[in-house]
C-alpha cells in the first residue's frame, strides 16, 4: 500500500492539489490533500511539490532497433560524411573478426540530395561489405563489396519495391532506398543470437520507464526475433510493458496468417502480440511517400507505394478477420488514401467491431480524407518532433513538396478537431524517445505552422489517455482515478504551468510500474 502526497496530480485536464492512494498494484482512492488517513502501514511517497502523471504510453517506437545500435558502428550523430567514414574505419579497426560492418542512424542531410556514394566507404573499408541504415530506416548505404555480395551491382533494373540511386551510366551508387532494395544488403548482417538480443532489449526498455513511460507500442518485430522479446521479459519482467506488431510481408502475407495467429497466443505479464504492422509507402525525403500528385522536384513520380491497393485491402480484411490491430505506415496523401480504402473494406466485409486500426505518421493528409479516421474509426498517431523546421524539412521535404503541400503537414490540430483520437509516439529511435520534449514539439512546432500548434494539456492527454484508447486498455491505464492501474510518473513539477519551451528540462523523478505479483499480494 502506497499514498503519493504533497503534490498535485493530473486530473485529465490539468494538474491539481490531491492524493493518490494505491493497493495491490490499483489506484484505491484520488483525495483532496490530508482528507484521507492513510491506511495502517502504507507508505507514504513524498512528490516534493512536482506532479503526478498517468505513465506515458508511446504509440509508435522501434526499441529493439534502439537496443542493438550500439553492437554495431557507431554512426548516429555524426555531422559529415567524412566524420561517418572516419567512425567507420575505427570500428572496422577495432572489430577485425566482423565479416560485415554495420551501423545505424545515419543522418540523409549530410550528403547532398541524400545521395551517398559506395566509394566513400570503401576508402575505409575495402575488403569486407559495409552496410549502414539511415536514421530513417528507409534507405541503406553501402560499399562497393555489399553492393557484390548482394547482386545489386549487377541488376540494370529497379528491384521489385525498392529503388538505387545510379550514375549516368546507370551503375549503382551505393544509396538503396525502400525495402525491395535494401533488404539484400541488411541480410548480409549476421544475426545476433537471443540472449544478446534480449540483455539489450532489458536496457532500452528501462531507459524508456526512466523518462516515464510505462507502455510502448513496438511497430516493427519479425516473428524470428519474439523469443529474444520473451528471454527479455523472464524473471521481474520489463520495466514497461509491450504490444507487439509483427511485420505482414507484401508479397508473403497470406502465408504468415497461421503464424502470426500462433504467436499471438503469448501469455506474459509485460508484452502481448495482437498486432499486425504494414508499410503502406516510405517518405517524403526520400522521394519514396506515395503522394497524389508528382514531386516538384521529380516530375512524372508521385513516389514509391509497398503495395497494390487491392492486395493491401485484402491483407488488411484478413487480418482484420483474424481479430489483429492493424497498425499502418502511411507517409503520404495517397498512401493515407490507401490506407483508409483498405480499412473502409475490411470494415464493410468484416462488419461491425471494436477494431481500432491506427494509421501512423500522416504526414500528408487530404483535407477530404480528414474526416475518414473519425468515421471509420481510426486512430491517428503522429511523431511531433517531425513537425518542425529542421534540416530533414528544409533540405530535403519541402524542395519535394512545394509551398501549398509544405504548409500542410503534420495537421495534428486539424486531426484533433475533427474528433478522431490522436496518439503521439517518438518513433524512437528515428528521433528521442523523451515524451515531454515530444509534447513541447506539439506545443511550438519550433515557431513553424502555428495553426496545428497543441497545448501542453491536451498533448498529454495524447500520450496518456490517447495511446490507452490505442491500446484498448483506456479502463485500466491513461487516467488517475479508482480502479485505474497505478502506473505513474513523477515530474519534478507542474507541466501544465511551465513554458512549453522549458518542459524538455523538467526532470522524471521516478516511474512506477504496476504487475501482477503486486494483485496477487
Amino acid at each position: 500500500m502506497e499514498v503519493f502526497v504533497n503534490g498535485l496530480v493530473w486530473d485529465g485536464e490539468r494538474c491539481v492539489a490531491a492524493d493518490v492512494h494505491v493497493a495491490g498494484g490499483l489506484i484505491t482512492a484520488v483525495t483532496p490533500p490530508g482528507e484521507r488517513k492513510p491506511a495502517s502501514g502504507a507508505a507514504i511517497r513524498d512528490l516534493d511539490g512536482g506532479a503526478l502523471l498517468p505513465g506515458f504510453g508511446d504509440a509508435h517506437a522501434h526499441p529493439m532497433i534502439a537496443a542493438l545500435e550500439d553492437r554495431y558502428a557507431p554512426i548516429r550523430g555524426s555531422r559529415t560524411v567524412a566524420d561517418v567514414v572516419e567512425r567507420v574505419r575505427e570500428h572496422a579497426r577495432t572489430h577485425p573478426d566482423d565479416e560485415v560492418i554495420y551501423g545505424e542512424g545515419f543522418e540523409l542531410t549530410i550528403a547532398d540530395q541524400g545521395l551517398f556514394r559506395a566509394e566513400w566507404l570503401d576508402a575505409a573499408v575495402g575488403d569486407r561489405p559495409v552496410v549502414l541504415r539511415s536514421n530513417d530506416i528507409h534507405h541503406v548505404w553501402c560499399n562497393t563489396a555489399a553492393l557484390r555480395g548482394t547482386g545489386l551491382l549487377e541488376l540494370t533494373g529497379d528491384p521489385v519495391d525498392g529503388r538505387l540511386d545510379r550514375d549516368a551510366d546507370g551503375r549503382p551508387i551505393g544509396t538503396l532506398r525502400e525495402w525491395g532494395a535494401f533488404q539484400p544488403a541488411l541480410s548480409l548482417v549476421p544475426p545476433l543470437d537471443h540472449a544478446a538480443k534480449a540483455a539489450s532489449l532489458r536496457r532500452a526498455i528501462t531507459k524508456l520507464a526512466d523518462l516515464g513511460i510505462t507502455w510502448v507500442q513496438d511497430a516493427w518485430v519479425e516473428p524470428a526475433d519474439l523469443p529474444a522479446y520473451l528471454l527479455a521479459a523472464q524473471g521481474e519482467g520489463l520495466a514497461a510493458r509491450m504490444n507487439l506488431a509483427l511485420r505482414a510481408d507484401p508479397h508473403a502475407w497470406r502465408d504468415q496468417r497461421a503464424e502470426f495467429r500462433q504467436l499471438r497466443q503469448v501469455k506474459d505479464d509485460t508484452i502481448t502480440v495482437r498486432t499486425v504492422k504494414l508499410f503502406v509507402d516510405g517518405v517524403v525525403e526520400g522521394g519514396t511517400a506515395a503522394l497524389l500528385e508528382e514531386y516538384d522536384d521529380a516530375p512524372g513520380c508521385c513516389g514509391l507505394p509497398n503495395w497494390d491497393p487491392a492486395e493491401l485491402a485484402a491483407a488488411v480484411t484478413a487480418f482484420d478477420a483474424d481479430g489483429f490491430q492493424l497498425h499502418i505506415h502511411a507517409m503520404g496523401d495517397a498512401g493515407v488514401r490507401t490506407a483508409l480504402d483498405a480499412v473502409e473494406a475490411a470494415v464493410r466485409a468484416n462488419g461491425p467491431r471494436d477494431r481500432r486500426p491506427v494509421l501512423t505518421h500522416l504526414q500528408l493528409v487530404a483535407p477530404q480524407d480528414l474526416p475518414r479516421f473519425r468515421q471509420l474509426g481510426v486512430v491517428a498517431v503522429f511523431q511531433p518532433l517531425w513537425a518542425q523546421p529542421d534540416a530533414v524539412m528544409t533540405d530535403l521535404t519541402l524542395p519535394r513538396l512545394g509551398d501549398e503541400r509544405g504548409n500542410r503537414q503534420y495537421a495534428i490540430a486539424d486531426m484533433l478537431a475533427s474528433g478522431a483520437h490522436v496518439a503521439f509516439a517518438s518513433d524512437w529511435p528515428i528521433t528521442r524517445p523523451e515524451p515531454l520534449h515530444i509534447i513541447a514539439a506539439a506545443a511550438t512546432r519550433g515557431g513553424w505552422l502555428p495553426d496545428q500548434r497543441v497545448g501542453v494539456a491536451r498533448g498529454i492527454d495524447c500520450y496518456t489517455r490517447g495511446t490507452a484508447y490505442l491500446a484498448f486498455e483506456e479502463h485500466r491505464w491513461g487516467a488517475i482515478r479508482p480502479g485505474m492501474r497505478a502506473d505513474l510518473v513523477h515530474l519534478a513539477t507542474d507541466p501544465c504551468s511551465a513554458d512549453p519551451a522549458e518542459l524538455p528540462y523538467i526532470p522524471v523523478v521516478g516511474t512506477r510500474l504496476s504487475s501482477a505479483r503486486e494483485a496477487q499480494r
